[in-house]
This record gives structure tokens, sequence and C-alpha cells, in this order.
């Protein structure tokens, strides 16, 4: 009798056990890399990319095709994506004069309201410091690719031995394996990786000497009914310094004066001066045409930026192992994205800023075990926008009301349907002479509004002409189509709340 009343009892608490088992709140690690295009991603397409990391990721869940952000610059991503919130509300509008306002609400401190076990460790660029986290370990601004500091919590700033990528996964997991395992956790890892200027791990520097990468159809664009295009200085012809970007100095005086190289130990520098000593000797007794030497400029870039990519994606790697090897994998919501999208050579350019499409989307893949098909594709229109919300109905959070972005987990369910349009607004007028715009994009077309710098408008139809070649604005034929996507614009901005573009729009209607 004793023996059944015991079996009776180990199956109700099993029984018991079994529905909080399934109403486990998941952990989420969300990894943010900068400047990553997605035509640099195998999973994208992306010729001669090496990323077989990332692309686990995407067969182990969903990849995003269609992935865009309300703004592409660094800073300004982070704070919609902590916030869900457009930069008119969050306050972080660019780089040059916005700091973040870490008082206001944020899906980490909603997360840690319902008992999660908060990080974020590595690149923040928001100058400020982190509020409503467990845990913080940022690099200072941009930080630095050799041997970074870092700010800590206490207030201190540490510097740490080895290449950024390397580092910034080993912080994340020392945090990993000193949490209160009792509570689900969200870590954020935030990587300085592809950011300007693009320097390799030693162990990747020459990785891709003997790859010659596909010059894009308009790499040498004249930007013909594309006034804003004309006066940008991001081009890789022009504005790309042979020092700076490309590490071909003059000598090792010129070399000694950049900070990126003076944070080097003496075995990280004699490797650097070992590989890129030689080509820049090379180049000097070569001689280019114009053209040819842009062509020259655009591989040596490739080249650099595509190495810098490889530690990157390594260390997403071994952040995919930690889970494996825990057993926290099945329990564990990833998302890779990137903060913005970035050129490689598209338009003869390098960086992002503009609305085209190349800096405008990013590369996202997810994967959530039992919630979201492996190896699957999603086509919907998501933005960066709605990463907080997302992960708050994971999580079993409500949302806050001033949340402006939606949870793309009912889309993937096909429980509700996707956004039909997408606004945008960039802010900056100083680097790379881009001149400030908003838009809107829909499922064909796209329609932009220059200011400041340039006055115009600009719109492209997507189906005809993927690479905005051709600014249709003033086209008779496309007439109605140019009020229609104009009373779109209207009605995005109306949606938003976006007061500084309402004081531009009525001057056209």
């Amino acid at each position: 009798m004793i023996k059944i009343i015991r079996i009776a009892v180990a199956c109700a608490l099993l029984a018991s056990a079994l529905p909080l088992k399934a109403q486990r709140k998941p952990n989420i690690v969300l990894i943010i890399s900068d400047d990553h295009a997605y035509q640099a991603i195998g999973a994208y397409g992306g010729k001669n990319a090496r990323t077989p990391n990332i692309d686990r990721l995407a067969r182990e869940g969903v990849k995003f095709n269609r992935a865009y952000v309300t703004n592409s610059i660094c800073g300004p991503s982070r704070a919609v994506i902590l916030t869900g919130k457009h930069s008119h509300r969050n306050g972080f509008k660019d780089n040059e004069h916005s700091r973040f306002d870490g008082s206001q609400n944020t899906f980490i401190k909603e997360l840690g309201k319902a008992g999660y076990n908060t990080a974020w460790v590595g690149k923040w660029h928001l100058e400020t410091r982190p509020q409503g986290f467990s845990y913080w370990q940022i690099l200072p601004g941009q930080g630095a690719y050799y041997n970074p500091d870092f700010l800590m919590m206490d207030g201190s700033r540490k510097q740490f031995d080895g290449y950024v990528s390397n580092v910034i996964e080993d912080e994340a997991e020392k945090w990993l394996n000193a949490r209160d395992t009792t509570q689900p956790f969200c870590l954020v890892i935030g990587h300085k990786a592809t950011h300007r200027t693009w320097i390799p791990d030693t162990t990747d520097m020459g990785a891709f000497e003997n790859t010659n990468f596909e010059l894009p159809d308009n790499f040498f664009d004249k930007y013909v009914g594309r006034e804003a295009a004309k006066v940008q200085e991001m081009s890789i012809s022009e504005s790309m310094r042979m020092g700076y970007d490309l590490k071909m100095f003059g000598d090792s005086a010129e070399a000694n004066r950049e900070g990126s190289i003076k944070r080097m130990n003496p075995a990280q520098r004699a490797k650097f001066d070992a590989f890129y000593g030689p080509i820049a000797e090379g180049l000097k007794t070569v001689r280019f045409t114009a053209e040819g030497f842009a062509q020259w400029k655009f591989q040596r870039y490739m080249r650099d930026y595509m190495s810098t990519a490889l530690s990157l994606d390594r260390n997403i790697g071994r952040t995919l192992d930690y889970l494996d090897q825990h057993g926290l994998s099945e329990n564990t919501i990833v998302i890779y994205m990137s903060d913005q999208g970035f050129y490689l050579g598209e338009h003869g350019w390098f960086d992002k800023r503009f609305m085209y499409e190349e800096s405008f989307r990013t590369p996202m893949v997810m994967r959530y075990p039992g919630k979201v098909k492996p190896n699957s594709a999603n086509n919907d229109f998501v933005m960066n926008l709605d990463i907080a919300p997302t992960l708050l109905d994971a999580a079993g959070v409500k949302a806050p009301e001033d949340i402006q972005g939606k949870s793309f987990l009912p889309v993937l369910a096909r429980k509700e349907k996707a956004r039909k349009t997408m606004y945008y607004h960039y802010y900056e007028n100083g680097e790379h002479a881009v001149s400030p715009h908003f838009g809107v994009r829909n499922e064909r077309y796209k329609l932009i509004r220059f200011y400041t710098r340039v006055n115009g408008w600009e719109l492209y139809d997507l189906k005809k002409d993927p690479s905005e070649m051709t600014n249709l604005i003033n086209s008779k034929k496309h007439e109605k189509i140019k009020n229609k996507m104009m009373a779109e614009l209207q009605a995005e901005i109306g949606k938003y709340g976006d007061t500084d573009a309402m004081a531009i729009m009525p001057k056209d209607l």
C-alpha cells in the first residue's frame, strides 16, 4: 500500500512539473553586429562569404529576407532596438548631438520586472551609461579592435588583451557562467565588427587575398537625377583614405599616428606589419588609371571587410556552442542582426545612412525552438522597431503602450498580417555629407523626401529598378503613384507622430 502511495505521489509531482516546464520563460540572446551587410552573409546569397555560424543559425531558425531599420546609423538603431520607438520618440536621432536618455523605459527594464537577469556586453555607443541592466560591460564610444578598453559597472575602465570580437565573447561567457541560474536571462552581445576601420584579427589577415570580388554593376554610378547622392562623401574612389581605411601607410611613423595601430602589442604589430607592409610597398611602383585605382581600392576594402567578419562569425559560433554545451539551446531565443545594412561598393560607396536598400535593409535571423520552423524564410516587412515588443511577447510580458513596434511572432504564426508600409527618418547632417531625409516604402515603391543639405524628392519602382537608379518623381506616367505614395507617407508621419517631418511636408502639398 505504501509503495502504491509513493508511486501515486511521484506521478502527481511529475504531472505538476510538466506544465511548469512547458511554461518556462525563454532565455534570450540578442547578438547585434555593426555595419554587417546582408550581401556579406552566405545565408543571404553573399558571394565569397564565409559565415558558417550565421548560416547555421538561419538553418536552425528563420531568415528574415525583408528586415529593415528606421534610421540607418549606429547609435540611433540601438536606441530603437532598446525602446521599440522611432528616433523622434526615444530622443536619440543622430550620433553627433544625441545622448540616450536611460531613464526612459526599455524592453530590458520590462524583462527585469518580470524576473529576468539582464546584461549587455560589448559595443553600446549610446553616449550614456546603461540603466536597468543586472550587469553591463561596454566599449567606450566605438571601441578598439585590439586590446580594447571596457567601461565597468563599478565606474572603472579596464583594458583587456586580445582581439575585440574574442574578448567580447569571453566576457559574455563569464557573465553567463556567473549568472543566477534560477532566473531566465536576456543577454545582449554588442559586437564592434564590422565597423570602420576594418582591421581583421591577426589569424584572419590575408584570408581573402586570392579572392577577386565582383564589382557591383552600379559602382561607377553618375547619380543622374539624384542630387543628394551627388554630394555625399562616402565614395570608395574619393572618400576612402589610404592609411586610415586601407592600412596603406607610407612608413611606420605614419602608422604609429593611428590610434587603432598604436594599441597593438609587439606581437600583434609584427603580424600587422608583415601582412600590410609588403602590399603598401608594392603599391608604390604601380601606375593606375582613375578607374583602375578605384577598383583596386574596392578590392582592398572588400578583403579587409570580409576578413574582419570572420572573427565576428566565429564568435557567434562560440555563443551557439556555449548554449549547446550547457543545455540551454532548447529554451533560448537567439537573434542575430546588424544595426543596419552597409554598402559594399553599390553606387560606388561604403558606409550606410541612405534609405536606399543596401543600408535600409539589415540581416536578421532568429532561432526559437518549438516556435519557429527550422530552415524557413520570411518575406514580411519587419523592422528593428519590432525587436522590443517581440521579445516581450515571447517572455509573456505586456508591451508598454508607448512602444511603436509590433511583435512579429503572430505574423510568423500567421495569426496576424504584417505591416504593408515602412517609415524611415535619417537626421544626421554631418559626416559623409548625407542629407537628412525621411520616406516610406511599400511592396513596390519607395518615396523619399530629402531636406536641409539637399531639398527634393525621389520615387523608385523597386520591381523594375531594384538598384534605385532612376528617380521617377517628375515622371508624368507615375503621377498617380506619386500621389498615392505621398498619402501613404503623410499617414505614416501622423501614425508615428513625427512632428519634424510634419513641419516639412505641408510645404510640398
